[in-house]
C-alpha cells in the first residue's frame, strides 16, 4: 500500500455560529493546534502524499491559516453549501489528478486515528470501491446506520429512514470514508439531490457503487474517531480526551505525571523519560523537555526549552525563549523569557530574567529584575559564569555582569561590572535619631487637620 498514491480531501466549510464565534468552527483549537489541522496530521500520518481543503465561510481566514499548518494544501472554495458530495466535488481539479486513494475527511473531526484511514485505504488496497468508516454503540439515535448484507455495506440509511428493525442496528456511520480514485468521480456525479433541501449527501454513493456491482464494505473505530464538534461543549470534551491520550502516552513512555488529570500539554509538547510532572502544570505550544527533569507544581510553560535534569517551579513562568540548560534551577515565582540559563545556574526566587545570558554555575538572589525594556525597544544583560547576583537588585540593560562577578543586595547595576569585581549600586544608608517619631505627628496633625476641613 506504501506505493500506492493518496489524496485527502478535507471538508473545512463548517460556519462559526453555533459555537458563538466570529472565527470559523475549523480553526478553533484543541491542544493549541486549530481542529482542521489535527485532521491534516492524521491524513499525513497516514500516508495522503497530498492535501485538498474544501473552504466556505471565511475563506481569507482559513487561507491564512492553512498556510501555517498545511502549506502544500490546495484550496477550494464551496460557494454554495449544498451538501456533502456537493462540497466533495468542489475540489474536482484535485480528484482528477489520479490519485488511487482517495480520503473524505470533515475539519471538525479532530480526533481520528490515523490508523483508522490506515485501515480504510489497505482496503481499497485490496480491490474495494467505496470504504466507509463506522462505530458501535449503545445508544445510536441519531445516527446513520450502516446496512450490511453478507459483510458488504449496500446502504447508509438516515435514522428518519430507518424501519423499526433497522434502528436496533448499532453499527453507525461515522462520516470518514475512503473512495478508490479510478470511480470517485463517477460515483461523485451520480449523486442526486433526493431531498427538500435540494442536497446532495457523499453517503448516496454506497448504495449508487453497490448498486454497480463494486466492493463496498464498513469498518470500524472507535467512536471518539467520528465525534464532531459543533458547539463549546463538545469543544471542551474533545479536548479533554486527547489530553487523556496523551497524558497516557506520556506516562507510558516513562514520564511520571503525579495527578494526571491537572496536566494539560500542547500538540507538539516532547517531553523526555525520567521527568516528573507535579500536579497543575500547563505546556503551551513549542516546549521541549529532556530526560530526567523535575516540573514543580502550579508552573507555567510556553516555548521554551528545558535541558536534562532540571527543576523547575514550584509557580514558575517559563515563556518563549526560555533555555534552561544541564542542571538549571528555575524556582518559585520566577518568570524567564528569551534567556539562556547556563548549566547548573540557580534563578531560585520571585525574579524576572528576561532578554538575558546566565552564566554557568551563576546565583541569582530573590527580588532580582533584568530591566530590558525602556517602553520602546528590548536591551540585553550578559550574566557570567559564578557571578552572584544580591537579592533585590535590577540590572539595567545593556549591561554586562564579568565572571565571578558580586553584585552587592539592594542594588541597581547601570554600568558593566568586570571579572570578579564586587558592585554597589545603592545610596548610602543615613539614620537620624528622632526623626521617626517627628514624622508621625507631623502626618497624624495632618490627617486630623483633614478630617475636621
Amino acid at each position: 500500500m506504501s506505493q500506492r498514491t493518496c489524496l485527502s480531501v478535507i471538508l473545512a466549510a463548517g460556519e462559526g455560529t453555533r459555537m458563538k464565534s466570529a472565527v470559523p468552527k475549523v480553526l478553533h483549537t484543541i491542544a493549541g493546534l486549530p481542529m482542521v489541522a489535527h485532521v491534516v496530521k492524521a491524513a499525513e500520518a497516514a500516508g495522503s502524499g497530498e492535501l485538498a481543503l474544501v473552504i466556505g465561510h471565511g475563506a481569507d481566514e482559513m487561507r491564512k491559516a492553512a498556510l501555517k499548518f498545511a502549506p502544500k494544501a490546495e484550496a477550494f472554495v464551496q460557494e454554495k453549501r449544498l451538501g456533502t458530495a456537493h462540497a466533495v466535488l468542489a475540489a474536482r481539479a484535485a480528484i482528477s489528478k489520479g490519485y488511487d486513494d482517495i480520503l473524505v475527511m470533515f475539519g471538525d473531526t479532530p480526533l481520528i486515528d490515523p490508523e483508522a484511514l490506515a485501515t480504510a485505504r489497505l482496503k481499497l488496497a485490496e480491490g474495494a470501491a467505496v470504504v466507509v468508516v463506522g462505530f458501535r454503540t449503545e445508544n445510536p439515535s441519531g445516527y446513520g446506520r450502516l446496512i450490511e448484507k453478507a459483510g458488504k455495506l449496500v446502504a447508509i440509511r438516515e435514522e428518519k429512514d430507518c424501519s423499526d428493525e433497522e434502528k436496533k442496528i448499532t453499527f453507525c456511520n461515522g462520516g470518514l470514508m475512503a473512495v478508490a480514485g479510478r470511480h470517485a468521480l463517477k460515483l461523485l456525479d451520480q449523486v442526486g439531490s433526493k431531498n427538500a433541501k435540494g442536497e446532495y449527501y457523499l453517503t448516496d454513493i454506497v448504495e449508487i457503487a453497490a448498486a454497480q456491482g463494486f466492493d463496498v464494505v464498513a469498518t470500524e473505530a472507535s467512536f471518539e474517531n467520528a465525534l464532531g464538534i459543533n458547539n463549546r461543549a463538545e469543544l471542551a470534551q474533545a479536548e479533554g480526551i486527547w489530553q487523556q491520550r496523551r497524558r497516557r502516552e506520556a506516562m507510558l513512555s516513562g514520564v511520571t505525571l503525579i495527578a494526571p488529570e491537572t496536566v494539560f500539554f500542547s500538540h507538539d509538547t516532547e517531553i523526555g523519560a525520567d521527568t516528573i510532572v507535579e500536579p497543575n502544570v500547563w505546556f503551551g505550544p513549542g516546549v521541549k523537555v529532556a530526560t530526567g527533569a523535575k516540573i514543580h507544581a502550579f508552573s507555567h510553560i510556553e516555548g521554551a526549552t528545558i535541558a536534562s535534569n532540571c527543576d523547575v517551579g514550584p509557580f514558575a513562568r517559563l515563556r518563549p525563549g526560555a533555555d534552561l540548560r544541564t542542571k538549571a534551577k528555575v524556582g518559585n515565582f520566577c518568570e524567564v523569557k528569551q534567556a539562556i540559563v547556563e548549566e547548573g545556574a540557580k534563578v531560585n526566587h520571585l525574579t524576572y530574567i528576561g532578554d538575558a545570558r546566565i552564566g554557568a554555575g551563576a546565583n541569582i538572589g530573590a527580588g532580582t529584575i533584568t530591566c530590558n525594556y525602556d517602553g520602546y525597544s528590548k536591551f540585553f544583560t550578559d550574566i557570567g559564569e559564578g557571578a552572584f547576583i544580591g537579592s533585590n537588585s535590577s540590572l539595567v540593560a545593556p549591561v554586562s555582569i564579568g565572571k565571578g562577578g558580586y553584585i552587592a543586595s539592594g542594588s541597581v547595576i547601570t554600568e558593566s561590572v568586570p571579572d570578579d569585581a564586587l558592585a554597589f549600586g545603592r545610596a548610602r544608608q543615613r539614620t537620624l535619631p528622632g526623626k521617626g517619631k517627628e514624622l508621625r505627628e507631623r502626618f497624624s496633625q495632618a490627617a486630623a487637620a483633614r478630617k475636621k476641613g
